[in-house]
């Protein structure tokens, strides 16, 4: 029995040492990594409603199949200079949660390249100092082919407050956009009456 038991053990792979998956994408000349859990689908640039009194970096929000969705410009949030909209921008959805909240969120980024393995044994911990970005942004440095890939933590990229301010803002949108529509729906009910009645 014990050595079942043991040959059993000794079957098991271990989960640690297999390889993470990564999305690659090229911001301001370097090559950041988010891990593919997280992300839910990357979508073409698309038209964007401006969200007022929120931070440059918060781009706006879209409207995803009836879902509002906040949209970040990475690289003002990492430069404060907002990213020049070309024709492989695209927007990454990302579902991410926290100890406080759970946000469904897209981020605007030049383009995608790949989606690539990094073995864990081949992923540096945050540098101290030496970054573009704020260190705490950071979960580790990849090695690959192409040289280092910045691997974020996309939870830590915005604050709590940041989050709940966006979840305020996708509340306040949302019902905004409810009562448009109920609002043509009346319309167009009363416009069907008018014709009616006309005839």
């Amino acid at each position: 029995m014990v050595q079942n038991a043991q040959i059993k053990t000794l079957g098991t792979p271990d989960l640690s040492e297999q390889p993470l998956q990564f999305l690659v994408f090229p911001l301001d000349d370097d090559l950041y990594g988010l891990n593919i859990k997280s992300i839910r689908e990357i979508i073409e640039f698309c038209d964007i409603t401006d969200v007022p009194l929120v931070p440059d970096f918060i781009r706006g929000v879209l409207n995803l199949r009836g879902r509002v969705v906040p949209v970040i410009d990475l690289q003002c949030r990492f430069t404060g200079t907002l990213s020049l909209i070309n024709k492989r921008s695209c927007i990454v959805i990302l579902e991410v949660h926290t100890e406080h909240t759970d946000l469904e969120m897209g981020i605007l980024v030049d383009a995608v390249n790949e989606v690539i393995d990094i073995p864990t044994d081949q992923i540096e911990p945050a540098p101290s100092f030496g970054t573009k970005i704020r260190t705490d942004f950071i979960e580790g440095m990849g090695k690959a082919d192409s040289g280092f890939i910045i691997l974020l933590q996309i939870d830590k990229v915005l604050s709590i407050d940041e989050m709940l301010l966006l979840q305020a803002a996708n509340k306040e949108i949302d019902e905004t956009v409810k009562l448009e529509q109920a609002d043509n729906m009346k319309y167009e009910a009363a416009d069907d009456n008018t014709d009616n009645t006309g005839e």
